[in-house]
């Protein structure tokens, strides 16, 4: 496929004769699940070379479709935001569009989006820093390792493309906040966001911008007064993060020492091929992939007990009181791929099909 530009307008062409038109109508960097209903498409058969064609001068097709790959509709993503990046530069404004906003999940930036005043920018990471390898994240290699291995292993029922879409689609946003800007990086004490934190504070570390850290965990514990070592930003409603965010407004920025120290624990972090962080005893420490079966067949085994003649169970089910037991939940994803690694190494046995946890049952051999 090839593609050439004219803003705000982008052409593909695709062998042996279509041309698919594309027309920006925003500054937002997309996916390839939002392909389809951001911006204007429409698609043409053209007997002359793709380099002369103008779509002004010719009719497009009607009542007609075409089948794009999937490689192709990423192939397409990336030109369109590269289009987007060049239009974008030197449009934010700090009246305009406020402090940054860096969160480790799409909930939570959510959250954020509808509590706190405008103006503001939320950047999320979709990802789940907590599970698959981080080895070189920074680098082209390293993200296409961990999008590799995330794929091969996890069960996130989306387009194969999304997952590495949303990383991009991050780093472009992260890399386009101007010099004068407050950037906020929502954490808590879990291995997810506090990855997150050092992955951001890396991005971040030839900008000279002041950082502000919210710990939800610690903030909810002093502004709450409860305790709760299991929470995750994401969980908190958005009167809530607004409230914690009120109450911070006077906090002081990561001193240059602060940042040298993550930036340090981020070096040690991209090194490893671990496929599984916890947070344990004030740092992001990797443990065994295999650190959770034992809870999963004690979990099972004690489910089975419940029943009058021992049977399969519903593969949710297992997961949903694992997660109950948890030291630190990782999220269902991870313990459906360790629940199939039991069962390809003969630990557990199958009824269904292993389309997502919905969709088949586990049992212990008898």
């Amino acid at each position: 496929m090839k593609a050439r530009n004219t803003f705000p307008y982008i052409y593909f062409f695709e062998e042996p004769n279509v041309v698919y038109v594309y027309k920006i109508q925003g500054d937002d960097y997309i996916t390839t699940a939002e392909l389809s209903h951001q911006g204007e498409w429409e698609t043409y058969e053209i007997t002359d070379s793709f380099e002369g064609f103008n779509h002004e001068e010719n009719s497009p097709l009607e009542g007609r479709g075409y089948f794009i790959s999937q490689s192709h509709v990423n192939f397409m993503v990336g030109k369109i935001n590269e289009l987007i990046r060049k239009q974008r530069k030197g449009a934010y404004s700090l009246e305009k569009d406020g402090p940054v906003h860096l969160v480790s999940s799409a909930s939570t930036a959510g959250a954020l989006k509808v509590g706190l005043e405008r103006p503001k920018t939320v950047i999320p990471f979709q990802d789940y820093f907590s599970i698959g390898p981080v080895w070189k994240l920074d680098k082209k290699s390293g993200q296409a390792y961990r999008h590799e291995w995330m794929n091969d292993n996890i069960n996130l029922e989306q387009d194969e493309y999304e997952l590495e879409n949303n990383f991009t689609k991050a780093l472009l946003e992260i890399e386009d906040i101007p010099e004068g800007v407050p950037i906020y990086i929502w954490t808590a004490n879990n291995g997810n966001e506090q990855t997150g934190l050092r992955f951001f504070l890396h991005l971040m570390r030839n900008k000279t911008n002041q950082v502000f850290v919210l710990n939800t965990t610690e903030l909810f514990e002093q502004w709450m007064g409860a305790k709760d070592e299991r929470l995750y930003s994401s969980i908190l409603n958005p009167n809530v993060l607004r409230f914690l965010f009120e109450k911070t407004q006077a906090a002081n920025p990561l001193i240059r020492e602060e940042r040298m120290i993550l930036k340090k624990e981020w070096e040690i972090l991209v090194q490893t091929k671990e496929v599984l962080r916890l947070w344990k005893n004030g740092k992001v420490t990797s443990v065994p992939d295999d650190y959770f079966d034992a809870l999963i067949i004690e979990v099972i085994n004690e489910l089975h007990k419940k029943q009058k003649k021992k049977d399969f169970i519903r593969t949710g089910r297992v997961i949903g009181e694992a997660l109950h037991r948890m030291e630190e939940i990782v999220g269902d994803f991870y313990l459906e791929y360790r629940i199939r690694h039991l069962i390809y190494n003969g630990v557990l046995e199958i009824k269904g099909v292993p389309r997502s946890m919905r969709h088949y049952s586990v049992k212990l051999p008898d």
